[in-house]
């Protein structure tokens, strides 16, 4: 996969993120190997693609390979190209991602995951720019520099033997580390901004919904083990769900079921049904309203509003319920 341009400048004010972009900087003037490492979704293909257009190979290819996605063979003939016939179905000389990546970059993504024959293969490449095609005896000479990123302890892969001493060294000129999200302090606040308005543009919103004081506690307290695309995705998910209203709440984890709140008796009253007929309906109604009124009070800290939210309730149709049940030791809450 080829860039054309450059894709959205990074976001981040926290002193742990200008001093990841500072790195970057300085590193992009020396034409050797990069291997930028970080936990999952930190954004280390982006930071690769800066790399690339800040450095003097900026006019050139930037061309990446998600490793992890393919086979052995799959990936030496991505990497290394084919000739006519090398294996069943290679109609046709192929050129690999190396040769598509001369005078540029390539990107390899999940550098961990490549197998033992292919480190040996980019080993050569790193060493003498020199390579075959997969069932080619030609040597051909390319001008790349080569950016891997994993999350991987390579090291550690090194060391039981499943990762190439040699490569990693050769690889490891200069190791950049991206900061996780839950280090970025100050920047959770800053990108919901960010992703909120561009999902409220995305679905036609006026304005972007506003996120409440409680709503940004929880995003803010949050570790996010998936970083900045899983803060993504729990934005946009929240506006999405707002329909325009201010957000009171956010869903961490949209495969919670909502059922597992049902208490015992009203599981089973449910299925099958027959068996608890005759019944007083009225009353089982009752009791899983008080159930909801309690259980959304209490992960709302008693705020009224918040606890309407969670129940998919108009704050006067949450007050009129409320005010049914408050002899029932319904906890009351604040506005």
């Amino acid at each position: 996969m080829a860039y054309p341009a450059p894709p959205t400048e990074p976001l981040g004010q926290s002193d742990a993120f200008l001093k990841f972009q500072e790195e970057l900087s300085r590193v992009s003037r020396v034409d050797r190997p990069v291997l930028i490492v970080g936990e999952r979704g930190t954004g280390k293909e982006l930071a690769a693609i800066k790399l690339h257009y800040l450095s003097k190979r900026w006019d050139g290819p930037m061309v990446t390979v998600n490793c992890a996605a393919l086979t052995e063979s799959l990936l030496e003939s991505e990497l290394f190209g084919h000739e006519e016939g090398a294996f069943t179905g290679a109609r046709g000389k192929r050129l690999g991602r190396f040769e598509s990546a001369d005078q540029g970059t390539l990107f390899l993504d999940e550098t961990g995951s490549i197998s033992l024959p292919i480190q040996t293969k980019i080993l050569r490449v790193v060493e003498y720019g020199m390579f075959e095609r997969v069932g080619g005896s030609k040597s051909i000479k390319v001008d790349v520099r080569i950016i891997g990123a994993t999350n991987a302890n390579l090291r550690e892969l090194a060391r039981k033997g499943s990762f190439k001493r040699d490569l990693l060294d050769r690889l490891a000129f200069e190791v950049l580390h991206v900061p996780p999200l839950r280090l970025r302090y100050g920047d959770i606040s800053l990108l919901t901004d960010h992703f909120g308005g561009r999902m409220a543009v995305e679905l036609g919103m006026d304005t972007p919904p506003d996120f409440s004081s409680s709503a940004r506690q929880a995003l803010e307290k949050y570790t996010w083990p998936g970083n900045v695309r899983e803060l993504k995705n729990v934005v946009e998910r929240a506006v999405a769900r707002s329909q325009g209203q201010r957000i009171e709440s956010v869903v961490f984890d949209p495969f919670t079921c909502p059922f597992e709140m049902l208490p015992d008796e009203h599981v089973s009253g449910l299925v099958p049904v027959e068996r608890e007929l005759p019944c007083d309906l009225k009353a089982i109604l009752e009791r899983t309203e008080v159930h909801y009124l309690e259980a959304a009070l209490a992960q709302a800290e008693h705020k009224q509003r918040q606890a309407a939210e969670l129940l998919g309730l108009r704050y006067d149709q949450f007050r009129s319920l409320f005010r049914k049940h408050r002899s029932k030791n319904v906890p009351s809450g604040g506005d």
